[in-house]
């Protein structure tokens, strides 16, 4: 296989998402949180926030908009066909709770050939309402070899 590494440095379209109550309390469930900062206004609001808290890895529900888009691009020729998930991590600056509007932007910082494998890794920074940045996401992904 051989990797364009032409698309490195391409930048994608900002995104924002609304962080909604239900939407956050929707995560918090699906993945066995039980956080009361997670499902309850009034415990939030006693902790000192203004709604509900998203958990940290809600930063794959409003920082995935603006990366898919990136994924699908033809000029990075991502096959589907052959992907794999390689891996993500997460820089988080501070909570996200409902009412905060992010927006998501997303770069293909790395392209690499290891064994025959193509391996592509894109960043995503996160800022709220304010231009604050909350998170800072790498997310690597691997194509292996025909």
């Amino acid at each position: 296989m051989a990797v364009n590494t032409d698309a490195v440095g391409k930048q994608f379209p900002p995104v924002t998402y609304a962080v909604g109550r239900e939407k956050v309390r929707e995560f918090a469930r699906a993945v066995g949180e039980t956080e009361p900062l997670y499902l309850d206004v009034e415990a939030a609001r006693a902790a000192g926030y203004r709604d509900v808290v998203a958990p940290p890895m809600f930063a794959v529900v409003y920082a995935m908009p603006a990366l898919a888009p990136a994924m699908v691009d033809p000029e990075v020729g991502i096959d589907f066909s052959r992907l794999l998930h390689g891996g993500q991590e997460f820089v988080w600056r501070r909570l996200v709770v409902a009412g905060d509007e992010i927006t998501t932007t997303a770069e293909l910082v790395e392209v690499s050939e290891r064994a025959g494998n193509g391996f592509y890794t894109f960043e995503t920074r996160s800022v709220d309402q304010e231009g604050a940045e909350v998170c800072v996401g790498r997310w690597m992904n691997v194509v292996r070899a025909a």
